[in-house]
């Protein structure tokens, strides 16, 4: 125990007996063992008293307001002339100055006098700063739930979006550009994201102006409290998107469940979902109820990447015919069509171009027959600038010489047997078997090559000669794991077929299948390559579906490999080369042919134009095309 003692005894006291030498040894260690001087001792107990709490702080904040206001207020009135002589009358408006100044009371007289002045001022202040602090606080809470977006919609005639997926901007941008049309309107986003992101992401699609209104609303679209907040009874439109990554349709399902028990069974609310895999096609169907529509977004891919095989060149035909930015496809029924035929309709339609009728039960027929008559509730099918086209009443039947003098006979080909098609398919995803069984169908033979042989070695393995093939179809990766960018390898693998046309000269069309619309810009494409972005393309669709329940059913027709569809003919099969005539007459002679005319893609232009003006004269040469719904 001693010998402790003497071990800790000199360890405690050593500070005391060092002490700093006059040499430089003293003073290069006085820094270590110099004590804590005054203004370090009296910011510690400063520091330690301010963390005991709300009661220190307030004794503090109240000795530092009298430290600096009661100096100033004494010396306020030692300066005034008017003030009292005596040192008590001096005091006495000191004090009230100081109680002015700080609210409480400032009443002289005995001591119990002042004690209840200052007690009433201090009840007031505390009431007061109360009152302060709750509206603070009210504010501040409001503010909040703004911005992480957790109020309610009020709106009536919007169109709902709920979930969030690579394709939602663009669904976004589209209808707001749908409600533009009508200088009115709202679209309501409810996701489970961040509004701020939301909003940041979507703040391009804003129209430049008029009334258009974008609200993004954060919550699980498969809570029945988070639909109640954005009124989806109320909406004109409610479209489900299917969220990226696994389990997509299975969350597609729970929003439609939630989305009945928020509306209930008899609400009439147009519902437009989409699915991935069509295993869950009848599934979802079941859970959005009767006269929803629910749509297989791959299989919608799938079929356009077909279609795109079939006609070369038709890819920005189709997302031309499917935004709303010109021209699209409108259902008009109006009073007095029933009875009048589809000929004459069509011929009535000078700022229009029809396309077909919709059956009162939602049936299309695309490019029927000119006797075909509409019956009470026919609708007419039209491609216009907006909902807005009309239909004028049938003019007296003229004479056709005009029109067969202007444009001439159509020359006759003889018929020849189609030749066997072959497609080269590079790449693979969960869409390759639709396609395969698509091309099938449009009389194409698909052939799987060896992607990875053809991008590393060339000359091995059947994708070495893509030129022996009449196509070249190029599937995005399947992306999710292992895969994070699905785009890449169709990059590189148009940058190796770009390069091998460059060598050999000789070019094959390609239809390449993208992910993300900001890859476009970067895919080494030929003047014969068809980009292709499914996801922004399927969006287009529910947007459009979404605005009119009666094109869901024209558009399946449209897009089908066999049947009436979307056809790019030579316009030298409806008028001699060279020869000058408005569109209208090339409209009139399509309908001799069995074609319903669109529009058309100049020679020496990449992008169509659909639903041009009719009247307004041209000179047609030998490259241009002319967009028609025809048979395949």
């Amino acid at each position: 125990m001693r010998k402790e003692r003497e071990f800790t005894v000199p360890s405690q006291r050593a500070p005391r007996r060092a002490r700093p030498g006059p040499g430089p040894a003293g003073r290069s260690a006085k820094p270590s063992r110099a004590r804590p001087g005054v203004r370090d001792r009296a910011r510690y107990w400063v520091d330690r008293t301010v963390v005991r709490g709300v009661p220190a702080l307030v004794a503090w904040l109240a000795l530092a307001c009298l430290s600096l206001v009661a100096p100033a207020s004494a010396l306020l009135v030692w300066t005034d002339d008017a003030s009292p002589d005596t040192l008590r009358g001096k005091a006495a408006t000191v004090w009230r100055t100081v109680g002015q100044t700080l609210r409480l009371g400032g009443e002289v007289g005995p001591p119990l006098r002042i004690a209840l002045s200052v007690f009433l001022a201090l009840v007031s202040l505390l009431y007061v700063s109360t009152l302060v602090g709750l509206v603070t606080t009210a504010i501040t809470d409001r503010l909040a739930e703004l911005e992480r977006g957790q109020t309610t919609v009020v709106e009536r005639g919007h169109t709902l979006v709920l979930g969030w997926s690579e394709q939602t901007p663009t669904l976004v941008a589209e209808l707001l550009a749908a409600h533009a049309q009508r200088r009115a309107g709202a679209v309501v986003v409810l996701a489970d994201r961040d509004k701020a992101e939301m909003e940041r992401e979507a703040r391009d699609a804003l129209p430049s102006r008029g009334r258009i209104r974008l609200l993004c609303r954060r919550g699980r679209p498969t809570d029945p409290a988070a639909l109640a907040r954005v009124t989806p009874a109320a909406a004109e439109a409610v479209v489900v998107l299917p969220p990226d990554g696994p389990g997509a349709d299975a969350q597609v399902i729970r929003t439609l469940l939630a989305l009945r028990a928020a509306v209930g069974e008899g609400c009439p609310v147009r519902i437009v979902a989409g699915v991935r895999d069509g295993a869950h096609l009848p599934t979802a169907r079941l859970a959005a109820g009767p006269g929803a529509v629910v749509l297989d977004v791959d299989d919608l891919a799938a079929r356009l990447l077909v279609q795109c095989v079939l006609e070369p060149g038709i890819a920005l035909v189709l997302e031309d015919l499917l935004d709303f930015a010109g021209a699209e496809l409108h259902t008009l029924q109006r009073p007095g069509l029933a009875g009048r035929r589809y000929g004459e309709l069509a011929a009535a339609c000078p700022d229009s171009c029809a396309v077909g009728i919709v059956r009162a039960d939602g049936t299309p027929h695309l490019n029927p027959p000119p006797d075909t008559e509409l019956t009470p509730g026919d609708g007419l099918v039209v491609l216009a600038e907006d909902h807005r086209a009309t239909v004028l009443p049938a003019a007296p039947a003229a004479p056709a010489a005009p029109v067969a003098t202007a444009v001439g006979p159509a020359p006759v080909r003889p018929a020849t047997v189609p030749a066997l098609r072959r497609a080269l398919l590079l790449g693979w995803n969960g869409r390759g078997e639709r396609v395969v069984a698509g091309l099938a169908r449009g009389g194409v033979v698909a052939v799987r090559g060896d992607e990875g042989a053809f991008m590393v070695r060339e000359g091995v393995g059947v994708a070495a000669e893509p030129e022996a093939y009449d196509h070249v179809v190029v599937l995005a990766g399947p992306g999710g794991d292992g895969q994070p960018d699905p785009d890449g390898r169709t990059l590189v693998a148009l940058l190796h077929l770009r390069a091998r046309e460059r060598r050999t000269g000789r070019a094959v069309p390609v239809v390449a299948e993208l992910t993300d619309a900001r890859n476009r810009p970067l895919a080494p494409a030929a003047r014969r390559t068809d980009l292709l972005v499914t996801g922004r393309l399927t969006a287009l669709l529910l947007a459009q579906v979404s605005q009119n329940g009666h094109l869901a059913a024209a558009f399946d027709e449209l897009f089908a490999p066999t049947g009436h569809g979307v056809r790019l003919r030579p316009a030298r099969d409806f008028v001699p080369p060279g020869t000058e005539a408005p569109f209208a007459d090339l409209a009139a002679a399509a309908a001799r042919r069995g074609v319903a005319a669109l529009g058309y893609r100049p020679r020496d232009a990449a992008l169509p134009r659909l639903n041009p003006p009719k009247a307004v004269s041209r000179t047609w040469s030998a490259g241009d095309v002319l967009i028609v719904v025809g048979p395949a």
